[in-house]
């Protein structure tokens, strides 16, 4: 399934995404069978197989016409990032080849890792703010994994055990301030710095996800295109390589890095992000994340 969070009449819901192009609400369905289901989508991501029996329960036993009767057109909703608060967000350096070779950097020999806080997550169709002293934003398309199932120490046979399922992810980065810190917190953890979206695509559908086409648009321009069989780990030695450092908890997300094709490494010149520019993360499989950039508006 591809599992969407939005507001409806603002009220929040989840649902599935049809073929259609259409959502069907998951949560009106349940009210409409009087079946109870978990009340949002993070709550189900948590309850594992208890929640997911639910929802498979809920669509084996509700007519077309219930479903029918369920469903609202994408115009008529305001989709939400599929995972608001994340317990954590861990993120990977130097994850492909392609973006290793442009950097002419040394593959890592283990994964680099590092943090956003859960503050900077955005969903599709909200704004990236630029920072008024940030001159060099930039964009990375990533493949984003979605913790399913508590773990430590989980080996990497086992990791798809621990995976709900998997988002697109943009790792947006202030290039300046991150090279002037030599580290990489600061540049990278500014609020609506990590959109994501527009979808989360569960395990069962996804398919090989060491094998998924990943590209990124600028106003249509086409800067990133690569393959997710390029990194140097894949999902599953991803997945064991951090729970040997932390414990993997439900709605963890795990940002998997970057391909080629980031504006700080264009030749002969850098493209970095600018206000009014559009910014779109396709992965095969899941969808099309849509950003804005817009100036920081300060708070009063």
């Amino acid at each position: 399934m591809r599992l969407l969070r939005f507001l409806r009449a603002k009220t929040e819901s989840y649902g599935v995404l049809t073929p259609q192009a259409e959502i069907l609400d998951l949560l009106r369905l349940s009210d409409t069978l009087k079946y109870s289901i978990p009340s949002d989508l993070s709550k189900l991501i948590s309850s594992g197989t208890e929640g997911w029996n639910a929802i498979e329960h809920l669509m084996s036993n509700s007519t077309k016409g219930e479903k029918r009767e369920s469903t609202a057109k994408l115009n008529d909703v305001r989709v939400l990032a599929p995972i608001a608060s994340p317990p954590k967000i861990v993120c990977l350096g130097l994850n492909y080849r392609d973006h290793a070779a442009e950097q002419n950097a040394p593959l890592p020999d283990e994964p680099i890792i590092f943090m956003k806080p859960r503050t900077a997550i955005i969903g599709p169709g909200e704004s990236i703010a630029r920072p008024s002293f940030v001159e060099q934003l930039d964009y990375e398309a990533e493949l984003a994994v979605i913790i399913g199932r508590r773990g430590k120490d989980i080996e990497v046979k086992d990791a798809k055990d621990h995976i709900f399922g998997y988002s697109c992810f943009n790792d947006v980065s202030a290039r300046d301030i991150q090279f002037k810190d030599k580290q990489w917190t600061r540049g990278k953890s500014f609020d609506t710095f990590a959109p994501i979206g527009p979808c989360v695509t569960t395990v069962d559908q996804m398919g090989d996800p060491t094998a998924l086409r990943i590209r990124t648009r600028v106003n249509g321009e086409l800067r990133q295109n690569s393959s997710t069989e390029k990194m140097v780990f894949n999902v599953y030695q991803i997945i064991h390589e951090i729970s040997r450092v932390m414990t993997l908890e439900p709605c963890d997300v795990i940002a998997t890095g970057t391909p080629a094709g980031v504006a700080f490494a264009m030749k002969p010149q850098q493209k970095f992000l600018m206000p009014g520019d559009i910014v779109e993360i396709e992965i095969e499989n899941i969808g099309v994340l849509r950003n804005k950039v817009a100036d920081h508006v300060h708070a009063t």
